[in-house]
C-alpha cells in the first residue's frame, strides 16, 4: 500500500492552480498528482479516496462550490 497523503496538499493544489473544478476534473487532477490509487488523511479521517476527501472538505467549508465550479480560496488553507 502507497503513502498516505495529507489533505492539506490536496488544499494546496487547488489553492496554488487558482483554477475552479468540477468535480470530475477535481478528481482527474488529484489522480494526475498524487495517483488514481492514492489514499488521504485528515486529522479527523485516514484511508480517504479522493471521493471521500473531496467531500469531507466541501462538508468542513474548505471547498467552496459556486456555478463556476469547485474552489480553495487560498485564505481557507490552514
Amino acid at each position: 500500500m502507497s503513502e498516505s497523503i495529507h489533505g492539506h496538499q490536496v488544499m494546496e493544489m487547488m489553492a496554488t492552480s487558482g483554477k475552479s473544478y468540477n468535480k470530475v476534473e477535481l478528481k482527474s487532477e488529484i489522480a494526475s498528482k498524487f495517483g488514481a490509487e492514492a489514499r488521504f488523511h485528515t486529522c479527523m479521517g485516514s484511508d480517504l479516496t479522493a471521493d471521500d476527501l473531496i467531500e469531507f472538505l466541501a462538508s468542513k467549508g474548505k471547498i467552496i462550490e459556486s456555478e463556476q465550479g469547485m474552489s480553495m480560496p487560498e485564505e481557507h488553507l490552514c
